[in-house]
């Protein structure tokens, strides 16, 4: 089964449908102005199936193509036997975009999938998730998205109530939050964002709610405002190569009883490996760095439910898999304890002089304005020192920031030693307009980056 990504370009969605050799589709009927539009490029596909919920199924006529309406294919249907498939027979595929080439395609079989299910499932019964058969769960991630991270296999597997919102409607989703007794959703930070700012969100007791996060680091000031109304918030970490999860912020009998500013640093940024999962960070050598919280490399893992190549991609799977471990991308630094801290991408650390500038510290921190609702960092191409960096910041509803307020804000962390003062952005860029949202928010940062760097060469900062 390959899980098309509906927000990919229409040119990437039919990329990824022809290099997949896909030859049945199954299409909800909402989705067929996009269907037609990439029709005349799909190479393999012969089958179309229409899904809907509508009374008077859609009569479509697609030239060339079988089409069939699945509702009929149920009615006329029998018994289906279903023969003994091996465990390690491939069950999903689906693709995952970088900032160069077209989409790379990941795919996992049946025994890793369950493995993944366990090993999620049994993390998230421990602190400080502690979810039972008493929970109620609501994905806010799609389907396309590695599984919607894991959460309907190992959750159905845990014996949970599931609950679907069919849209991204933030009104709708609060209000289905509190009327189906809610206790734990999950999904990027932009998503818990939204629902924390939207019209209705007051009107609603989210306290006890719990909140898996992952996709990317939740800032500092988001995390605060999430605790302000009660909301429990967690960290997690995966990757589309890793289907996906690997490590989340657990807790167990020796940090118990950390103090709470301690446990709550923990969950917005810390991470350990759930069952099955063996982490290192390494240098550029593969040999790994110091335990001491401090020192950066790469975060490497392995795990039996890994993706064991990209599709019909040798050369990205021999980059992949150097060594024997499949490299993250990520940079991190560990404790002595072996928790992980996530530090950035290494295509978004911004390479100074030869030393390495943090952007998602620098965004944590912006984010604690009382006046920011969203942040980026990102390197600037610099003549001198090689990269700089520079801030993109977006006013929450209502208020007005400067770039003044926002460097005596990060002049706080200089004083107090939490960051040098060279860190600083060399400029701060303040818009109202809001920053690009993809479906995996990594996106955000580089994407912002290309614009900026855009402008930096045509000296067009006021287009903000």
């Amino acid at each position: 089964m390959h899980t098309a990504n509906i927000r990919y370009s229409p040119e990437d969605l039919a990329y990824t449908i022809n290099h997949a050799g896909d030859e049945i589709l199954f299409v909800k009927d909402e989705f067929i102005p996009l269907l037609q539009a990439i029709l005349p490029r799909l190479k393999t596909v012969k089958k179309i199936v229409i899904m809907t919920d509508k009374t008077e199924p859609p009569q479509i006529k697609l030239e060339g193509f079988e089409v069939y309406n699945y509702e009929d294919l149920i009615r006329s249907s029998s018994p289906y036997d279903f023969r003994d498939i091996n465990e390690r027979t491939v069950a999903t595929l689906f693709y995952t975009s970088g900032t160069t080439g077209p989409p790379k395609g990941v795919f996992f079989t049946h025994r890793q999938l369950v493995l993944h299910a366990m090993g999620l499932a049994i993390s998230t019964s421990a602190p400080p998730y502690e979810l039972s058969i008493k929970d109620v769960v609501m994905p806010l991630v799609p389907m396309y998205h590695v599984h919607a991270w894991g959460g309907p296999h190992a959750m159905f597997l845990a014996g949970q109530k599931y609950v679907f919102t069919g849209r991204m409607d933030w009104g709708y989703i609060l209000k289905t939050i509190s009327e189906e007794k809610v206790t734990y959703i999950y999904g990027v930070p932009v998503i818990l964002y939204l629902l924390l700012t939207h019209p209705d969100s007051p009107k609603y007791d989210l306290r006890g709610l719990k909140y898996g996060n992952g996709g990317s680091a939740i800032p500092e000031g988001l995390y605060k405002l999430a605790r302000s109304r009660g909301i429990i918030v967690i960290n997690g970490y995966g990757l589309s190569e890793t289907a996906p999860v690997i490590a989340q912020a657990l807790l167990r009998a020796s940090t118990l009883n950390w103090p709470e500013d301690k446990k709550e640093n923990y969950f917005m940024k810390g991470l350990r490996q759930i069952p099955l999962v063996f982490l290192k960070v390494v240098d550029p050598t593969g040999k790994e760095v110091p335990k001491d919280g401090k020192t950066l490399g790469e975060l490497v893992v392995r795990a039996p439910w890994l993706t064991p190549a990209y599709f019909k991609d040798p050369e990205k799977t021999r980059d992949l898999w150097r060594g024997g471990w499949l490299h993250t991308g990520d940079v991190a630094v560990w404790d002595s304890d072996g928790h992980i801290w996530i530090m950035d991408r290494l295509k978004d650390v911004v390479k100074s002089g030869g030393e390495w500038i943090v952007s998602t510290r620098l965004e944590d921190i912006i984010s604690t304005h009382p006046g920011v609702g969203e942040v980026a960092v990102v390197g600037v191409p610099h003549p001198k020192w090689g990269e700089r960096p520079i801030a993109i910041v977006v006013p929450k509803p209502g208020q007005r920031v400067t770039e003044e307020e926002i460097r005596n804000h990060l002049m706080q962390y200089v004083e107090k030693g939490e960051i040098p003062k060279w860190w600083i952005p060399d400029k701060i860029i303040i818009t109202q307009k809001e920053l690009p949202k993809q479906a995996q928010l990594r996106l955000t940062r580089r994407l912002s980056g290309i614009f900026i760097r855009m402008c930096c060469r045509l000296e067009l900062y006021s287009i903000y």
